[in-house]
């Protein structure tokens, strides 16, 4: 049995599950599910740890495959994209995937010290680093093919393009009433407009 194979791979799986939790607990958050009360602070906590948590798995996820005798992964081939003579493409999704939650980890611990513009751009990566890890996950490994690893990868995308739906429906109808606000208040300055003039 190859044990730093196996490491890697239920690691890695791990790792996918508890990202997908963290970007759908994000997504609750500004989809304002609780509503717009003040919410507790174990409901941010919540997000920042399955985030923090996830980093640990990756890390766990990358000690195994460094540790395994079976593909030949160094310093290189585990952080330059397109560097693995084993399914170089397939693990390239994955490096950058790594590189993306880096980022996003890094400014989330300082997000009190850097402008909120910044954190806000790189946070929004989270997207593009799910469907990078998704892909990752689906073409790299041994256990890639088998139903049971399929249906769960597809099952977190499918919630989460739902919650995706969700916020940009939520935010399409607050854009259409601020549009509607301006309006409302355009038409009433130009209907009192004549009659200051005739009260001069």
């Amino acid at each position: 049995m190859n044990l730093p194979w196996y490491i890697a791979r239920s690691a890695g799986l791990v790792a996918w599950t508890l990202l997908a939790a963290s970007v759908v607990w994000g997504l609750i958050l500004s989809t304002k599910v609780f509503g717009k009360r003040p919410k507790p602070a174990w409901v941010l906590d919540l997000h920042r740890y399955l985030g923090g948590l996830a980093v640990v798995f990756v890390g766990v996820h990358i000690v195994g495959i460094m540790a395994d005798q079976y593909v030949d992964f160094g310093w290189v081939q585990t952080f330059v994209p397109f560097t693995a003579s084993w399914h170089p493409v397939a693990v390239a999704w994955g490096i950058v995937a790594l590189w993306l939650l880096l980022a996003v980890e890094i400014t989330s611990l300082l997000r009190n010290r850097i402008p909120s513009t910044w954190w806000r751009r790189t946070h929004f990566a989270s997207f593009a680093l799910f469907v990078m890890a998704s892909i990752h996950s689906l073409s790299a490994g041994t256990d890639a093919t088998t139903r049971a690893m399929q249906w769960w990868i597809l099952g977190g995308i499918a919630i989460i393009s739902g919650f995706v739906a969700v916020r940009l429906t939520s935010r399409g109808d607050k854009a259409r009433a601020a549009t509607e606000r301006r309006e409302r208040l355009a038409g009433l300055k130009s209907a009192t407009a004549p009659e200051s003039v005739s009260a001069r």
